[in-house]
This record gives structure tokens, C-alpha cells and sequence, in this order.
């Protein structure tokens, strides 16, 4: 569906301030949405009480949960100050959401072990990272060769969730599947540079301007190609992309089912299992913290519920009865 004049003046802003593409999707989609609920007056002539009405609207009638609440105001505040140029004040006063955040679904070690007993290849690899290493699942599929340091045993996520960089441990277990990998990466980079019209692999602009020979290095290619090339809808150039993240979601249910494993098991699910089992083995949270890349350490904290037996470590007095 084509956007209206005024989103794509703002989609570009964003993609000319080097915004990701999926921040860009994300703000666009509240930003129409604040439009819309305001009766589609312009937002330059909108101001805080309508902010607060559509904030307090989004937590009451959509019931959304707090961090969809804080993206939307972080979208519709982008907006006003940065691309409108307009100052926001205060803007306390409006409904919270109240919608509590899910607690996370955990495997256990042994599920674990069953679940990537199921897998092969690059699918057994890429289910290996995201749980050996704590990635999120468009960390994964983002990851260049470069980013793979088998001196420190450790992957360098660059540009993580928030912008971020980070530091993760990398199993050795992988080393030798990795290394296979690379060698899969280096055959598709000597194949595609007997295409003609190949660009290299996709940098973000200010990397592609600075080192322009870096797009046909083998260390910036992903670790991960895509199948087959493809025409960047960007710049026009021929490229071989990342492996859809959607296809690795749809291949982890599946080993999942095969395991026999009843839980709901997502991409995500091995993040949240990391995590659990570091703690589990005696690592301190903030060390957890830090590999998972949380702002902060109240988040983090949310995998504790699993280290005790029972829920907060008390003992059903069914089990106590049951040893009289």
C-alpha cells in the first residue's frame, strides 16, 4: 500500500539519519496510527493532550503491553521533535499500561539437547548460536564472518538491540562448524564475483562510503547467506542477503514438535534458556546481564524465577504430605 506524501517524507528523513529499517516500519506504523485516532489532522497541529489521549487509548481500548506503549510514544515523540522539529513537554498524566510482561518459556538442558538433535548443517548450527551464545534471532542472521573471533572464544554483536555492541562467549563445541561454515561463505563470495552486475554484500552507508572495497571482503559477508541473490530494493544493486529470519522461527517450531517438546518453543525461547542455565551454573546476573546486552538489570532478573525448585522456592504442602 503506498504511504501518503507526509510518511514518506518521514521514511526518508529516517533512512538519510541512518535509521534501521526495522525502527523505520516500527515508528511509521505509530506514527499512522497517532494520525489516524487524531481524525488525520496534521501532527504539527497536534500537541501533548492528544499525545496523552492516544497513549491513555492505546493501554484502555488496545490493551497493549507497556513496551508497545513506550514504543509508540517513542515513535510519536521522534515525530515532534526530531522530524517536526516541535518542543513535547511534560507529558505525565496519561494511563499506563497495565498488561504484565509474559514470563518467559525455559527448556531444560536435556530438551535442549533433544531439540538440536533434530537439526542439521547451518540449521543445527544457527540453533546452537542462538542458545551457546544468548543471540537474539536478527543478531544471528546479522552476524559477518568478521564477527566470529576464535582467538578470545567470543562473537562481537555489533549494533544489537538499541543500537548496541556487545561482547558474547562463543562455544568452542562450534569452532569446527563455524570454520566449515565460513568455507560455504567463501565458495558463494568467489561465486558471485563472476556475476557482473554484483555489488557486494549490503554496509550501511557511512561504512560503504568510508570503505568502499568492503563490500567485496569475504569478512563482511554474512555468516549466514541467503540462498540466492537478490535485487537490494534500495540501491538497484545485485546481493546476496542474510538467511530470512522467519524461515529459522519456522525451523526451530518444527525441530521443537519433532523433540516431542509440549512447550511453545520460538527462536527466542533458546535466548530465554541461555540465560536461565548460566544462572543456574552459578553466573552472576550482572555477568548475564551483560552477555544478553539488557539496559538494565531488573530485566535480567526476570530468569531467576526458574533457579528454585517450585514457584519462588516454596514447597507444595502436597509434597510435604505425601513424605509423612
Amino acid at each position: 500500500m503506498a504511504k501518503s506524501p507526509f510518511l514518506k517524507s518521514v521514511e526518508d528523513y529516517m533512512w538519510a539519519h541512518r535509521y534501521s529499517r526495522r525502527t523505520i516500519d516500527a515508528y511509521l506504523y505509530w506514527i499512522k496510527s497517532f494520525i489516524l485516532f487524531s481524525g488525520k489532522q496534521h501532527p504539527s497541529q497536534l500537541g501533548n493532550d492528544d499525545i496523552k489521549r492516544y497513549l491513555t487509548f492505546l493501554a484502555t481500548e488496545r490493551r497493549v503491553a507497556a513496551g508497545t506503549q513506550s514504543l509508540a510514544l517513542n515513535a510519536i515523540v521522534f515525530l515532534k521533535t526530531k522530524f517536526l522539529q516541535q518542543e513535547v513537554g511534560d507529558l505525565s498524566g496519561y494511563r499506563h499500561s497495565q498488561k504484565q510482561r509474559k514470563l518467559p518459556v525455559v527448556l531444560t538442558q536435556n530438551e535442549v539437547a533433544t531439540l538440536l538433535a533434530q537439526l542439521s548443517g547451518h540449521h543445527y548450527l544457527m540453533t546452537a548460536l542462538m542458545y551457546g551464545s544468548g543471540l537474539r534471532r536478527i543478531e544471528l542472521v546479522r552476524l559477518r564472518v568478521k564477527d566470529i573471533d576464535f582467538d578470545y572464544q567470543q562473537i562481537r554483536v555489533i549494533n544489537g538491540k538499541g543500537g548496541k555492541h556487545r561482547l558474547v562467549t562463543l562455544a568452542r563445541e562450534l569452532f569446527e562448524p563455524l570454520r566449515a561454515q565460513i568455507k560455504k561463505v567463501e565458495a558463494f563470495q568467489a561465486q558471485d564475483m563472476t556475476i557482473r552486475h554484483y555489488a557486494g554484500v549490503w554496509l550501511p552507508d557511512a561504512l560503504a562510503r568510508k570503505y568502499p572495497a568492503a563490500p567485496f571482503e569475504l569478512g563482511w559477508h554474512y555468516l549466514f547467506p541467503a540462498s540466492r541473490l537478490s535485487i537490494d530494493p534500495d540501491s538497484g544493486g545485485c546481493r546476496r542477503h542474510h538467511f530470512d529470519e522467519n524461515n529459522l522461527n519456522k525451523c526451530v517450531k518444527k525441530a521443537a514438535r519433532e523433540a516431542g517438546i509440549r512447550k511453545t518453543v520460538s527462536c527466542h525461547t533458546l535466548r530465554h534458556s541461555f540465560a536461565t542455565h548460566l544462572l543456574q551454573s552459578g553466573v552472576d546476573i550482572r555477568t548475564v546481564q551483560q552477555q544478553l546486552g539488557h539496559a538494565d538489570v531488573k530485566t535480567t532478573e526476570i530468569y531467576t524465577h526458574v533457579l528454585k525448585q517450585g514457584a519462588q522456592g516454596v514447597t507444595s504442602p502436597l509434597s510435604i504430605l505425601s513424605g509423612l
